[in-house]
């Protein structure tokens, strides 16, 4: 890696450690508001990234930064999760719905805020447009380091909370999609699926590639509507 692929990497590994923590306490939250305290006795109900990454040691740590350093910086690839109790989900399928939608929905709202300050920048003049890329959304106009260094960050605050949003919103096992899946049934219906999930739980590996190959028909789309955010009437 050169120091520039480092310095992006580093950044990226960053957003990925405090998004995905977000993701998995807006989980445990959610569980918590529903009866489930699994995941809030286990720690998880927090912004800290030390009880998550304690979890899932391999996911959160190793597999990315041993991504990052095969792909110089420009990907990386990572999983977490929050425990719950699976009697719960099936009593209350339903209030394990809202919990399984509360994790994207954490990361379309920091999607959000980065793209709300990345547009204030630009209105402001701290931040000028360029080559957009996924880590480049916006450029720091002094061409100071570290206001180069802060475009960087929220491009990518941007774009991987985003993607995050979206392949976990993707409806195939064991993906927050599927487990959403119970608000549009009825109640016996949310039932079988709660247990259908448990017995397919082995499979998981299939739901995760079924996901690699459809995630770009939504990211893509989805990242230029955050970018509408960013630049309608702007340029």
């Amino acid at each position: 890696m050169n120091p520039d692929q480092l310095v992006v990497g580093f950044i990226l590994y960053v957003v990925f450690l405090l998004s995905t923590t977000c993701h998995e306490a807006a989980h445990a939250l959610a569980a918590k508001m529903g009866g489930d305290m699994t995941a809030f006795e286990g720690g998880q109900v927090t912004l800290n990234p030390v009880p998550h990454v304690r979890r899932e040691m391999f996911g959160m740590v190793l597999m990315p930064l041993l991504v990052l350093w095969s792909t110089a910086g420009s990907s990386l690839v990572g999983w977490a999760s929050a425990p719950y109790d699976p009697h719960w989900a099936r009593r209350y399928p339903k209030r394990a719905a809202w919990m399984s939608l509360a994790g994207p929905a954490a990361n379309f709202t920091i999607a959000l805020l980065a793209a709300i300050l990345m547009r204030i920048g630009l209105a402001i003049g701290i931040f000028t447009s360029g080559q957009i890329t996924a880590h480049h959304i916006v450029s720091a106009a002094s061409g100071d380091g570290v206001m180069e260094g802060i475009a960087t960050l929220l491009s990518i605050f941007l774009s991987l909370n985003v993607l995050l949003g979206c392949f976990n919103l993707l409806p195939v096992p064991p993906l927050d999609g599927w487990g959403a899946l119970p608000l549009l049934m009825s109640d016996r219906m949310a039932g079988k699926l709660q247990d259908l999930q448990m017995q397919i739980r082995g499979f998981a590996f299939i739901g995760l590639l079924i996901g690699w190959r459809l995630i770009d028909y939504i990211y893509y789309p989805a990242l230029r509507v955050g970018l509408k955010v960013v630049y309608l009437g702007l340029r």
